[in-house]
């Protein structure tokens, strides 16, 4: 069957033949192309670099992960008051307790991460750690739950000893 003898549609377009017209237009390659390339190294190396970067942006995604929480445990502060009751005393256990938890889990969270970069992501997941930390402690003395004054070691503190002991009198008229 020749394409004559194939019916054809008005809208079809038949780009395997080139018209009388198109034979002396000859199209320049795009920017960047090179056809002394090898296409299958291409692919391999853009697959690699992309991998790559791929594992190194999710490892930093991670690393920063506790830094992107301070804003969130700081509304979460705001929003539970200063009033002692167990709302309050929950969100202050809830924000020391989870960074505890990533703190000793450390390895785990990076057993993944490989490279130059592995050494400064779990020294940022770490100081993002510790922030969180100090934010729940901020909260612990704002509430008066830390002992920050003299008045609350009193339990601890041995009593005066006297060094005078006087009697009742008689009185003489």
């Amino acid at each position: 069957m020749t394409s004559k003898q194939v019916k054809r549609n008005k809208w079809s377009l038949d780009f395997a033949h080139k018209s009388k017209q198109d034979k002396g237009i000859d199209v320049p390659s795009p920017p960047g192309y090179a056809p002394a390339v090898s296409l299958l190294h291409t692919v391999e190396y853009l697959r690699e670099t992309d991998s790559n970067h791929l594992i190194l942006k999710k490892s930093w995604d991670l690393a920063l992960g506790p830094l992107k929480q301070v804003p969130m445990n700081l509304f979460i502060m705001y929003m539970a008051g200063n009033s002692i009751s167990i709302f309050p005393i929950m969100m202050v256990g809830m924000l020391i307790i989870r960074p505890v938890k990533a703190l000793f889990t450390l390895q785990q969270t990076f057993k993944v991460a490989e490279g130059t970069q592995a050494v400064g992501q779990k020294f940022v997941y770490l100081l993002g750690q510790l922030v969180n930390i100090a934010l729940a402690l901020y909260k612990c003395q704002s509430m008066g739950l830390l002992p920050t004054h003299a008045s609350d070691w009193l339990a601890f503190v041995e009593p005066q000893a006297r060094l005078e002991y006087s009697g009742g009198g008689f009185v003489y008229i």
